[in-house]
């Protein structure tokens, strides 16, 4: 009598229940992908070939496979809880030695890398002072709280309508502290190259039928000598006249240090219309210096930071590591997997490429276990285990009656 085939049925639905029971404890691990027990059934050998009427010796555990499907997406208040919606793992860093993650939720540290509970360091593409990302080689990514250098003003742009109604006044007798010497005026803060503000004011009057003359000044003082900085010339369409230029090239002082303006003052697109005068845009390229006041992941993996001067600047991608064989990834622990032989070597590159999946900020990916799917199977194991044990049962009674032959 043989025991074998019950023997080793115990031991895969043992095993499988192993599987399932992980399963099931991990059903709330973020990025856990669940594993499957497959199995093999088993035939001695025989010295003359095969044969169609051999029982087999019972079963065997094929393989453990993990199912990479993808979990459900819940939202966190952690902007830097950050889910893959796709293919890919996250490429962490452990003081030299690299394995994936699909689990997202990260941190800074004291240094201001990003890292996960367990002190690995999440890998990406750094980007330059300017926000510019270099995608030569990922490396351990480091959000900076370092303040965001001020940008002197270089271009000024106005787009206005003057009134083609209004009365034609002299130049000469301009004077900004008395309004009914101009027809209008706009005034915006400007940046010197310390970031130190100043309000740049721009005055119109109209000097001619479609002609006006604009004067300027800094915090209250005139440019230019206190002469026009330049001249609108309009056509009797009311649009400006092609053949003149809307663009005037201004200097202004300074007494903070810094370097002195010098922008360019550009009125593209203004018209002179029988209307009131309006202002339609008004826009500067300068700003003063900013502290990090908060970070977010885009879709494509940019970390963008935001600053109180209201700007934004590239600070990092993240970088998503794909693999030919997922299912050879070797099994680490605290959710990574290393990479192996049997997987292949890691495919790195930016999220929403080459098949790689995109990235949800303030979001993880849940347990792709299906708790309800598991509780089934585990029912099911349970029913094959006892079904196994009887086998056994039943072998050891007719052993038992062969014993008591007489």
């Amino acid at each position: 009598m043989s025991f074998q085939q019950g023997l080793s049925g115990l031991n895969a639905a043992s095993k499988n229940l192993d599987v399932i029971g992980n399963n099931v404890a991990n059903a709330n691990t973020v990025g856990f992908k669940q594993s499957q027990a497959q199995f093999a059934d088993v035939f001695a050998n025989s010295l003359s070939g095969g044969s169609s009427v051999q029982a087999g010796i019972g079963v065997k555990v094929a393989a453990i496979a993990q199912q990479f499907n993808q979990g459900s997406i819940t939202a966190s208040s952690n902007p830097l809880d950050v889910a893959i919606n796709g293919g890919g793992f996250f490429r962490l860093n452990d003081q030299g030695t690299v394995s994936y993650s699909r689990n997202g939720q990260f941190h800074p540290d004291k240094d201001g890398f990003i890292v996960n509970s367990s002190g690995q360091r999440l890998t990406g593409y750094t980007a330059n002072a300017t926000g510019v990302v270099s995608t030569a080689a990922p490396t351990d990514l480091q959000i900076s709280t370092a303040d965001l250098p001020p940008a002197a003003t270089t271009q000024v742009s106005a787009l206005v309508n003057l009134d083609s109604r209004e009365p034609v006044l002299s130049s000469a007798a301009f004077n900004l502290a008395d309004p009914t010497t101009y027809h209008g005026s706009t005034f915006l803060p400007i940046h010197d190259s310390l970031g130190n503000p100043s309000t740049l004011s721009a005055y119109f009057l109209k000097t001619g039928t479609n002609s006006w003359d604009i004067f300027a000044a800094n915090d209250g003082a005139l440019l230019n000598g206190g002469a026009s900085v330049g001249a609108l010339n309009f056509l009797s369409n009311g649009a400006l006249d092609p053949l003149s230029s809307s663009m005037f090239s201004v200097a202004a002082p300074v007494s903070t240090g810094a370097n002195p303006l010098a922008f360019n003052l550009d009125f593209t697109g203004t018209t002179q219309f029988g209307s009131d005068f309006g202002i339609n845009a008004l826009e500067q390229d300068g700003y003063t210096s900013g502290r990090l006041t908060g970070f977010a992941v885009g879709a494509d993996g940019i970390i963008r930071g935001s600053y109180s001067s209201g700007k934004f600047l590239t600070l990092g991608q993240v970088a998503l590591a794909n693999f030919a064989n997922p299912q050879g990834l070797e099994l680490r622990g605290n959710n990574t997997w290393k990479e192996s032989a049997a997987s292949g070597a890691a495919l790195v590159g930016a999220p929403n490429t080459a098949g790689l999946g995109v990235l949800q900020s303030g979001a993880v990916e849940d347990s792709n276990v299906e708790l309800t799917s598991e509780l089934v199977n585990m029912i099911t194991a349970q029913r094959i285990y006892q079904a196994n044990a009887q086998t056994i049962k039943t072998q050891d009674q007719l052993l038992q009656t062969i014993v008591n032959l007489k």
